[in-house]
């Protein structure tokens, strides 16, 4: 094997990945790992996702050691969704690793014609624009505004997103709260008072979570009725 043709560490170390995984699922391998669907892995999945943020978010900065362990976590979850997607048959809608990475890999250079073609690399904003206007193409189904929206996102995160999709789609949106000043000068006095607000509402025995959620809903269906 010439030196261009040597494997790199990195392919190698991401075939052992795969191949562990195909033994854990395979004949003699791991009882619980065989047994797992694509519906019993979402709960690890997501819980993966936020000891990611745990790490990043760290008390004293982000812990790098940690965020190496946890991002290799995300990973093995992704692996391990691609096996379980593998064992259908391609006419039922099976796929594998490979088919993932292809087509994450189209997606990307498709999306960044200014990196990878002789398109002129425009601002920040012009790249956003063109992102939006490429996912639109690829994603004609989604002609709502709030089409793409995950609608099991926290409610926080759920309502930042629906506003930032309404706000693109020139909807009228819910009128601001008028804070004290002080509430809005730094994220620790916003997350003062998100958290004062979580306070009272335990204590008048609301949820929180679902009532932003149902609040979102309302807005939702209210400025578009067919969604």
């Amino acid at each position: 094997m010439t030196k261009q043709q040597e494997v790199s560490p990195l392919a190698l170390e991401f075939q052992r990945l795969v191949e562990i995984m195909d033994r854990l699922r395979g004949p003699g391998g791991c009882p619980w790992d065989a047994q797992q669907t694509h519906q019993s892995l979402v709960r690890y999945l997501i819980e993966e996702a936020y000891e990611v943020v745990e790490a990043i978010e760290a008390p004293g900065g982000t812990d790098r050691a940690l965020l190496k362990e946890e991002l290799g976590d995300v990973l093995l979850q992704v692996v391990f969704h691609a096996k379980v997607a593998s064992e259908q048959p391609a006419t039922a809608g099976g796929f594998g690793m490979l088919e993932v990475l292809r087509a994450l890999n189209e997606k990307l250079v498709r999306r960044h014609p200014h990196v990878f073609s002789d398109a002129q690399a425009p601002d920040a904003d012009s790249v956003s624009a063109r992102w939006e206007e490429l996912k639109r193409a690829e994603k004609p189904e989604r002609t709502g505004p709030f089409d793409g929206v995950p609608p099991h996102l926290p409610a926080l995160a759920l309502a930042e997103k629906t506003l930032a999709k309404g706000a693109k789609a020139t909807l009228s949106g819910p009128e601001p709260a008028q804070l004290p000043q002080e509430v809005l000068a730094s994220e620790q006095g916003l997350g003062d008072y998100l958290l004062a607000l979580v306070a009272a509402a335990r204590q008048a025995g609301l949820d929180p979570e679902r009532a932003l959620r149902q609040a979102v809903r309302a807005y939702q269906q209210q400025v578009n009725p067919d969604y």
